[in-house]
């Protein structure tokens, strides 16, 4: 199943914006910035055939995932533990507020989330397709 439209952002008054925690002149959420995030979203649309199933994980995160764990060469549980720890990692993946687990986080190991997934044909496909 496709990854679900994130509703729209409401202000919290718990919980402050990530982007008035950060420093917006840091490399990542210059990154950020520049990175067209729809392009993800229309070359993997076809890894997602079937309507049924739980949704994916947004395309953005993986894809902002993807990126941490090369460009910082980590492993899928310390790219998942780096990215719950560092507010820069989430702005980059597209979060709002600071999220001190993953918000998929339903388990005690990496390898129980939906974060970390094995290694498969479509993961391949969709590395190979932005690597080029």
């Amino acid at each position: 199943m496709k990854p679900r439209k994130p509703p729209p952002e409401q202000d919290d008054l718990l919980r402050a914006r990530l982007v008035e925690m950060i420093d917006m002149r840091h490399e990542l959420v210059k990154l950020a910035a520049l990175i067209d995030w729809e392009v993800f979203e229309r070359e993997w649309a076809g890894l997602f055939p079937s309507p049924a199933g739980r949704p994916a994980t947004p395309t953005r995160l993986v894809a902002g995932l993807f990126y941490l764990q090369h460009a910082f060469r980590l492993s899928d549980e310390a790219v998942v533990a780096r990215w719950a720890e560092n507010p820069y990692w989430q702005h980059f993946c597209g979060e709002t507020f600071f999220q001190h687990r993953p918000s998929t986080y339903r388990a005690k190991s990496c390898r129980e989330t939906s974060l970390c997934v094995p290694v498969t044909g479509a993961n391949i496909k969709a590395i190979e397709i932005h690597s080029a």
